[in-house]
């Protein structure tokens, strides 16, 4: 009886041990499983980091061909992530196979890295020269423009200091005895006289001087609608002219209206013209 009473504890014993060793071993085993379920985790993260980072950079890049190589890149990794989503966590020898080729994928993205940072940097070197170069181009622009409105001025101010100018000028309605007449039915002539001042930067040598004589109508004394000449991209009539000969000093001109036309009381004006320029004027009234 004590024989069996030791063999049932005996027994006893051995099945609560090798319970506690299968426990232990499932224990471990769960273990394991969770440290690769944990590594199939990790990789997956990383791939899809790696996804996520050609994605930006295929969208930030304008060279068709590195954005072709990065494409062909993604994919491989896309494909390792399909396989890391149905590999089981136990096939361990597996799972190290796909954690090799990720570490060999990121070692070719950190080329890409890399290059387009090295690319980055070209471009943005470019940039700064191209911002460069149209910052001096503005400069000189504007350096060009402000040359050519000085020289515009410069030529301005020559221009005014060249032209002409008629002074002391006098306008007599004379009879047919040359006598200044006060009516105008006594009126035979008018006598227009000025001087054009001494200019020594004005251009010498012949020249046309038009008259213009305005009535109080503001109508023009014409022998013919014919008589014209250009002033201000127009053609205006004028109602005497005269050649003359400057020489840079100061020269008389006196020139003659016979009057056949009837004339109103009024104010009437003289208009003088030279070298396309206006280059003085004088009213005068006329009484009945």
């Amino acid at each position: 009886m004590s024989l069996l009473i030791l063999a049932i504890v005996v027994l006893i014993l051995i099945i609560a041990g090798a319970a506690y060793y299968i426990f232990h071993q499932k224990a471990q085993m769960d273990d394991i499983v969770m440290g690769y379920e944990l590594e199939k985790e990790i990789l997956a993260d990383e791939s899809h980091e790696m996804v996520s980072w050609y994605d930006e950079k295929k969208y930030e890049l304008s060279n068709d061909s590195l954005i072709a190589q990065l494409t062909t890149e993604q994919a491989k990794v896309q494909r390792l992530q399909e396989e890391l989503r149905t590999v089981r966590a136990t096939d361990t020898r597996r799972i190290n196979e796909l954690k090799k080729e990720l570490e060999t994928l990121r070692t070719i993205m950190r080329s890409y890295v890399i290059q387009i940072d090295s690319l980055d940097q070209a471009n943005k070197r470019l940039q700064k020269e191209k911002q460069e170069a149209v910052n001096s181009y503005r400069r000189a622009s504007t350096q060009a423009a402000n040359l050519q409105k000085e020289k515009e001025q410069l030529t301005e101010r020559v221009t005014l200091a060249s032209r002409l100018d008629a002074t002391d000028i006098q306008v007599k309605a004379v009879n047919s005895k040359g006598k200044v007449a006060k009516k105008i039915k006594q009126m035979q002539q008018f006598v227009v006289s000025f001087k054009i001042t001494k200019n020594i930067t004005a251009p010498v040598g012949e020249k046309i001087v038009y008259v213009r004589i305005m009535k109080p109508d503001d109508d023009v004394l014409v022998k013919s609608r014919a008589d014209v000449f250009p002033f201000e991209d127009k053609e205006i009539n004028y109602s005497m002219k005269r050649i003359i000969e400057y020489d840079g000093e100061e020269t008389a001109v006196t020139l003659y209206w016979d009057i056949e036309e009837f004339l109103s009381p009024g104010e009437y004006r003289v208009d003088i013209f030279a070298d396309g320029n206006h280059i003085g004027r004088r009213t005068f009234s006329l009484e009945g």
